[in-house]
């Protein structure tokens, strides 16, 4: 009523400062008035719902009286400069705020009595909404002159921002369009005022708002087409929502994209959010292992309609380098549902750098010290890294879309060939300044070491050359060589060496046994992981010949001497290069070699007992490696032989050894099935048999219980002793176990659904462990060697004097004991076992003997 007889330009000073002020605070009077007395509505209370209603009234009175404000100065005004009505805005946005956080929480506040007081909230959010539509009106009007720095204009612009960046996570789910509305004002006014407020709005706070609007919306839209997965039709209330919120999640998008590109420089610490958003996304979206069970439609309106929206934010980040640092943190610990969606990320990366400049693609390929905390790897290890975490994802396997091809379908295509291809595609178009042999090497050489070989395997498949496959080969040989012990990087380098030494040329494979004569012992060490059928016929045979013939003279050479422990790890390196020639050239060994080796494994067989494979590890590895060796050469071996064997294993079983020494078990035994037993000692030898396939073939163990199956079986069809067959089969269980095994029945149709969540479950149970192994070591510099075990060492000659003197003293002081009273009944029998220990270390010759 005052406000058409005011001068527009003393408002603030003459009555928005003085009223606004009061206006609020009997406002939040009101509301807290309402708010107490809530609980005490009734339809039987009429006081207390009458006094709720006039309340609720005066409020949509106070709140049409605001609006009318707005509405004057829209009307007297062209621009507005906002230092003149600055206590308009932030008193109409606290009213406002106040006013949707009370309709949203009506409910809970009202309780069961909502429906006496409903009309008049539903009129309070009108007139809320309305107030609200008007001041964005009014706010669009406001001019800031760049050149003059009107600090406290300046500061007023960035408070109505954040106010209504506020209000947009109240309203967010009550008035959809309401609050994309709000956020598109928000990003205008944002842009409109960039120059003068760009510095002081929490860039970090609107990008986070609006990453989570954009989730929100994108789980709404997963949730509704699940929902529509048992309908067929699509004209339902469900699909127009669907459609609806999907429209939401492209607008939330747009404005993310909009705004980014603007901001950038101001965004550094918003990266972290922003890489987020792109993996909680696609962990959610097929073919993700954790993504919604959505249909093939639904997908497909999600991908083109927001995903591909979303798609240019990675272009825009691709030269920032906050950004480059977050997404290649050498400390990034990623859960396993995000994981997956970190390789695409990254694949989706090296398919934007191909047609960058060459300092682009410097920025994202050469490590980098970030700072004392914080490293960046490069684009490569980052690949190798993160494909190695997605076993899950490669073992399902999951497919993603393919690359079409002139006049061919576009089809799915694996995980593995998807970063096979793309990664090929990128290396290729690397620019030449950073594609030297040497960081390629190093780059391959780290991924082969740290348990991921298939990626590097299938770009020198690719690539490589003969003469680069056999420097590498060099070098993994030479590395295996100076392993201090068992790793799971040696087990790494072992198998590729065994798979490149398939792609050396033969000229490559001379070189080869040139630089590692196999006729060397210390050469075994290498020899015992390479398949002789990677060797042409004749070089197969001549060097098969050598290794066996050094294998062998080193163990006779063992078995005359004392046979120390400390020499098992060489025995077992020497073991395991025999086994590797039986493995993949037993033909090429005549048979005096054959005989030799059968004679070798006889000799130690014999020397091996109960108590030295429980109580060894190595001694134990010596077993698992003896007895499929023996195997090779089961028709020709003495009988008496195999009885000793079969006992060991029966003693063995009852004090339950490891696994691995379980399943060597079965090496030989199923050998076994193409032996005839001689009458004379089937007694010894069946009974024994039996009882070891029973206890096997009732392991609960899966591994084990495959393994034994399949041993039983080849041993079974092929023993010409029948009747020890259903002596094996010690209980009902493990005869359905077994004749289901051979009828192939009883196995559950896994469905698709069941297989996901169990490489789901798989997934974490394996990671886990080994991202703490992982964590551990890269505490350690990849390019030092690990830390030799420490030598064992022997007992001085002080050491032995000193105990012997111990000894003595000790014998004396019983002399003396003896001179002074009778012995008691006990002491001679004591003396005796005493006499007998000292009389068993004279035979030992103070050696320990196997």
């Amino acid at each position: 009523m005052f406000l058409p007889h005011m001068n527009h330009l003393t408002l603030e000073q003459t009555f928005f400062s003085q009223v606004l002020p009061k206006t609020v605070r009997l406002f939040d009077d009101m509301m807290y008035e309402l708010t107490s007395q809530a609980r005490e509505l009734s339809s039987q209370n009429l006081e207390i719902q009458s006094t709720l209603r006039n309340i609720l009234q005066t409020m949509v009175q106070l709140l049409g009286a605001l609006t009318g404000c707005v509405q004057h100065v829209c009307a007297t005004q062209e621009s507005v400069i906002l230092e003149n009505i600055h206590s308009l805005p932030s008193s109409i946005l606290h009213v406002i705020k106040s006013t949707f956080v009370h309709c949203k929480n009506s409910e809970s506040v009202y309780s069961g009595r909502l429906h006496l007081v409903a009309d008049l909230l539903q009129a309070l959010f009108k007139e809320a909404y309305s107030l609200q539509k008007q001041l964005m009106e009014l706010l669009d009007m406001v001019c800031m002159n760049p050149l003059i720095d009107e600090h406290d204009d300046i500061l007023n612009m960035v408070v109505v921002i954040h106010s209504l960046l506020d209000i947009c996570s109240v309203i967010s789910s009550m008035d959809h369009a309401f609050h994309a509305n709000t956020w598109k004002f928000i990003i205008k006014q944002s842009l409109k005022h960039q120059s003068v407020i760009k510095s002081q709005l929490k860039h970090k706070d609107i990008i986070t708002s609006l990453c989570e609007d954009i989730l929100f919306s994108f789980h709404s839209c997963l949730r509704l087409a699940e929902q529509m997965i048992q309908s067929d039709a699509q004209d339902n209330a469900d699909y127009r929502l669907f459609q609806k919120t999907l429209k939401l999640c492209r607008f939330f998008a747009n404005s993310l994209l909009h705004y980014t590109k603007e901001f950038l420089p101001l965004l550094s610490d918003s990266c972290c959010t922003l890489h987020q958003l792109y993996l909680q996304i696609h962990s959610k979206f097929p073919p993700s292992l954790y993504a919604a069970g959505i249909s093939k439609v639904q997908q497909e309106e999600i991908a083109g309609t927001f995903l591909v929206t979303l798609s240019p934010l990675i272009s825009q980040l691709l030269t920032f380098q906050p950004f480059v640092d977050v997404v290649l943190d050498s400390k990034l610990e990623l859960p396993c549902e995000l994981q997956f969606p970190q390789c695409l990320l990254l694949v989706v990366i090296m398919d934007e750098l191909s047609s960058r400049s060459e300092d682009v693609q410097a920025l994202w390929c050469t490590e980098s010290q970030v700072s004392e905390a914080t490293a960046r790897v490069s684009l490569l290890k980052a690949i190798f890294s993160s494909f190695e975490q997605c076993s899950g994802e490669l073992s399902l396997p999951v497919h993603l879309q393919g690359v079409k091809s002139k006049g061919q379908a576009e089809v799915a295509i694996t995980l593995y060939q998807h970063v096979c291809i793309h990664l090929c595609t990128f290396i290729a178009s690397l620019h030449p300044s950073l594609f030297p042999e040497l960081v390629i090497h190093l780059a391959f050489l780290n991924n082969c070491i740290n348990n991921c070989m298939k990626i590097g395997f299938s770009f020198y498949h690719r690539y490589g050359t003969a003469e680069l496959c056999a420097h590498h080969v060099t070098i993994m040989a030479h590395l295996i060589k100076s392993c201090p012990g068992e790793c799971y990087q040696l087990t790494n380098l072992s198998i590729l060496l065994r798979r490149l030494f398939f792609f050396m040329a033969p000229p490559q494979q001379v070189e080869f046994i040139q630089k590692f004569p196999p006729k060397e012992t210390e050469n075994l060490l290498l020899w015992q992981y390479i398949s002789f059928q990677a060797l042409p016929a004749e070089l197969r045979k001549q060097t098969a010949l050598e290794v066996s013939r050094a294998a062998i003279a080193w163990c006779m050479k063992w078995l005359g001497s004392n046979r120390t422990l400390e020499e098992l790890e060489s025995l077992n390196t020497v073991l395991s290069a025999l086994l590797a020639v039986c493995n993949s050239s037993g033909e090429a060994l005549d048979m005096g070699q054959q005989m030799a080796i059968k004679e070798v494994g006889s000799q130690l067989s014999i020397l091996l007992n109960v108590k030295l494979v429980i109580g060894q590890p190595y001694v134990q590895q010596t077993l698992s490696l003896l007895l499929p060796l023996l195997g090779f050469f089961i028709q020709a071996l003495d009988p008496q032989l195999i009885s000793q064997v079969i006992t060991l294993q029966t003693s063995l079983l009852k004090l339950e050894p490891p696994d691995h020494v379980r399943l060597a078990f079965l090496d030989f035994l199923s050998s076994l099935g193409k032996l005839f037993i001689p009458q004379t000692i089937q007694d010894r030898i069946l009974p024994s048999l039996s009882s070891v396939f029973a206890s096997l073939l009732a392991d609960r163990n899966w591994l084990l219980e495959q393994h034994s199956l399949e041993a039983f079986t080849q041993f079974a069809e092929g023993t010409t002793h029948e009747e020890i067959v259903p002596q094996c089969l010690s209980s009902e269980e493990t005869k359905e176990k077994v004749v289901s095994f051979l009828e192939k029945t009883g196995f559950v149709d896994e469905t698709t659904a069941a297989r996901v969540e169990r490489i789901k479950q798989e997934k974490g149970t394996f990671w886990e462990p080994f991202a703490e192994v992982i964590q551990e070591e890269t505490k350690m510099s990849s390019l030092q060697p690990c830390v030799k075990r420490a030598r064992h060492e022997l007992p001085s000659e002080d050491e032995y004097r000193s105990t012997l003197q111990a000894a003595i003293a000790a014998l004396e002081a019983i002399e003396l004991l003896l001179q002074k009273s009778p012995p008691p009944d006990w002491l001679l029998m004591e003396m005796e076992t005493l006499q007998q220990r000292i009389d068993k270390l004279k035979r030992q010759n103070y050696h320990t003997l196997i």
